[in-house]
């Protein structure tokens, strides 16, 4: 079952998460009560799952992958309390709780980002959380760079304001959102693979067609619940796509096709695993595949 996974997973990651999320410098104390406040929130740790999942299916331990579960949960903390913040989406809930900004201030918001983004790569470096040779570590770190940047999640990010009131295509869409959405999922299984120590090109490939199919249904799956679901299930503003006047798939194709692509998507995702030297190995990253369509926040 997901949850016992999950459960497992979770527990790696949180334990990581809070030592690396705490000081003995009082001058810094209401800087990391944010950093904390931003991560340790209750997150369902989607990104960590997929990084160990990943690490798994090709044969690794999940001890060599810590360095990675942190970094990607924390690039996604990041991500969000800047997203949320006035001059972007201007939200006032999180997961059922008061954003950041709303939490501490603006000021503390954007520095609690920037310190996550960075504690992100630190993590991923530390050779006791990723105990790797030094040059799989760099290809980790540049992976993880790639995707958090400016052709990844924050590329993403932009052409998502950019797009606000705009009538795009399926085409458009998917594009905003393979980048915004799918850039750092698509590097979790990526750097979780890395992480292995067993990552060759051919099922790199492989993992890639896997990532990109829950990637995009991911996002499919959160638009359909901006609709369907409240703002207590969800933890934030439910309807809140549609109040900006935010292109979704929904709004583009339909709820119930939206719904009917999230499954064709699902079922690419299932299908590549097949392909994998050992596709028995990849139950973890099945169940998470499952669990991305089926989820209700």
């Amino acid at each position: 079952m997901i949850q016992a996974y999950q459960q497992q997973c979770q527990a790696l990651v949180d334990q990581t998460l809070k030592q690396l999320l705490s000081t003995d410098k009082p001058e810094l104390t209401r800087l990391y009560e944010a950093m904390r406040y931003s991560v340790m929130n209750g997150g369902k740790r989607v990104r960590p799952l997929l990084v160990y999942a990943a690490c798994e299916a090709l044969g690794g331990e999940l001890s060599t992958a810590h360095g990675a579960a942190c970094a990607v949960e924390l690039i996604h903390a990041y991500s969000l309390v800047h997203d949320d913040l006035p001059a972007m989406d201007n939200d006032e809930l999180r997961r059922g709780l008061p954003t950041t900004h709303i939490a501490f201030d603006e000021a503390y918001a954007i520095l609690a980002g920037d310190a996550l983004q960075s504690l992100a790569f630190a993590a991923i470096c530390n050779p006791e959380l990723s105990p790797l040779e030094s040059d799989l570590r760099l290809a980790m770190t540049l992976e993880l760079a790639q995707a958090a940047g400016a052709e990844g999640m924050v590329g993403g990010q932009a052409i998502d304001l950019s797009a606000v009131g705009q009538q795009l295509n399926q085409s458009a869409l998917e594009n905003m959102h393979q980048h915004k959405t799918g850039a750092l999922i698509a590097a979790s299984i990526r750097l979780g693979a890395l992480a292995s120590n067993q990552a060759n090109q051919h099922n790199l490939a492989i993992l890639d067609q896997y990532a990109k199919a829950i990637g995009l249904a991911f996002q499919v799956q959160d638009d359909i619940l901006d609709v369907t679901s409240d703002t207590e299930t969800l933890g934030k503003p439910q309807g809140s796509d549609l109040e900006q006047h935010k292109p979704t798939y929904p709004s583009l194709m339909g709820l119930e096709t939206a719904k009917r692509y999230a499954q064709e998507l699902h079922q690419q995702a299932i299908s590549a695993l097949e392909q994998l030297p050992e596709p028995e190995r990849a139950q973890p990253l099945r169940l998470i595949a499952d669990y991305i369509v089926q989820r209700a926040n």
